[in-house]
């Protein structure tokens, strides 16, 4: 293959891939929905928060489910969201948009829910596809009840829909499964450590 055709085909390349992932997206940002639509959103998170555990204290499920969902569209309005998940990433990082990638979103949302002390919840970092090839790693936020595990909690991703809060349990989530963040950064610690090892001994 000439130079000259593999320059014609890198950037046929590199769109078929773009668009190849962002199949794994969803399409469009989700519209504001009116308040009455969001506060029975909340209520709906707040049951789904307070089943995890009857130990769970009623107000700090209903506090968690409030915060969960307003500030996920306040970060909407911060990130400039205005176009796909995958679409918003590629725009963050050329540098058109501010923030607005997974990891962005989970943070800020596990911050502000964290200013909250919670008792009888427990916050924890989940990732996703870090060994997928064909899909972008992922992170998102999980609730759950104090001492349980992520596994038992409830996956808070305020990225999937472009700014409007999708929730599911851990390991019924029909798009992701997940793992926690110490554990996949063990694991590239691991990896990275095994690959001076091969690079010192050659």
């Amino acid at each position: 293959m000439t130079a000259k055709l593999q320059t014609k085909l890198t950037p046929c390349v590199l769109a078929l891939a773009f668009l190849l992932i962002q199949g794994c997206a969803t399409t469009r940002p989700q519209a504001d929905p009116p308040p009455m639509v969001e506060q029975q959103r909340i209520a709906e998170l707040n049951l789904a928060i307070r089943s995890l555990s009857d130990d769970i204290d009623p107000q700090e499920a209903i506090r968690a489910a409030r915060i969960a969902i307003e500030y996920t569209r306040q970060l909407a309005q911060e990130y400039e969201i205005s176009s796909s998940p995958i679409t918003h990433n590629f725009l963050v990082n050329v540098g058109a948009k501010p923030r607005g990638l997974c990891v962005d979103w989970t943070s800020d949302l596990l911050a502000r829910l964290r200013q909250e002390r919670f008792s009888s919840l427990q916050l924890h970092w989940g990732i996703a596809n870090y060994q997928n090839a064909f899909r972008l790693e992922h992170s998102t936020v999980i609730i759950s009840a104090r001492g349980d595990s992520m596994n038992h909690g409830l996956v808070l991703d305020p990225w999937r829909y472009g700014g409007q809060l999708f929730w599911a349990p851990t390991l019924k989530d029909p798009a992701y499964r997940w793992y926690p963040q110490a554990e996949i950064h063990a694991l590239k610690r691991e990896q990275q450590t095994a690959g001076s090892n091969r690079v010192d001994n050659r």
